[in-house]
């Protein structure tokens, strides 16, 4: 079993998630007592996300570079950074190190295509819906991406960073999530992206009445597949 690198704390709790499910899948595989091999770099979300707000996206890829060699340095065969907005930066990080990088985005288009979506509806931060990296490399694999108009854009990221981050699910949030969703799908998508690792923490596929992309298990299962490789 290879190594597993882990840039998480971005936030914590889905950090933790990616840990239950890398595990999980590790053990459905393996049988027993198996459980993956991991190597972990938390941070404290506070400084990332201050980072962020302030467009210091910079520091935070030298930031993450600088630690993804520590975990190659540490016995990595492979990197997982556990969050979608920060994939702004991801060359930077590809670029420092010699070990290869399971890309969220790459990961999502697969597993897109291999379902025969081409519309799917994009939920995240507020980075990820009104930047152009998830767009355009969604594009790039021949998908086209719609995000909800901006009082949606902002009720979802606002749902994100004052509940999801902290451990906080809502029915009521939970609610304007599908509301928002349903009206992505009136819109023409014909599946939905969980694009922000922390919204599987409060939607599911029952929520959802289209194909659900959830981003964060199907990194999961991807950063399984190069370790068992």
């Amino acid at each position: 079993m290879k190594t597993i690198g882990l840039l998480g704390g971005m936030s914590w709790e889905s950090s933790v998630e990616y840990e239950r499910l890398i595990n999980t899948e590790v053990r459905a595989r393996l049988g027993g007592s198996a459980s993956a091999d991991l190597i972990i770099r938390s941070y404290n979300f506070a400084e990332i996300e201050a980072l962020q707000k302030h467009d210091e996206w910079g520091r935070a890829g030298d930031l993450l570079a600088a630690d993804a060699t520590l975990l190659e340095r540490a016995g990595a065969d492979v990197i997982v950074l556990c969050t979608n907005t920060m994939h702004v930066v991801a060359e930077a990080i590809k670029e420092a190190i010699t070990i290869p990088f399971i890309d969220i985005i790459d990961v999502t288009a697969a597993a897109i295509r291999s379902a025969g979506v081409l519309d799917v509806g994009l939920l995240g931060t507020r980075y990820t819906m009104e930047g152009p990296l998830y767009r355009d490399r969604l594009q790039s694999h021949g998908i086209g991406a719609l995000v909800p108009p901006p009082e949606d854009r902002t009720i979802v990221h606002d749902i994100i960073f004052g509940e999801l981050v902290r451990g906080i699910t809502l029915d009521a949030s939970r609610l304007a999530y599908v509301e928002i969703i349903t009206r992505l799908v009136d819109a023409g998508a014909s599946g939905i992206v969980a694009g922000c690792t922390e919204i599987e923490l409060l939607i599911d596929d029952d929520d959802v009445p289209v194909p659900w992309f959830p981003t964060t298990r199907l990194h999961a299962i991807a950063a399984v597949d190069a370790a068992l490789s």
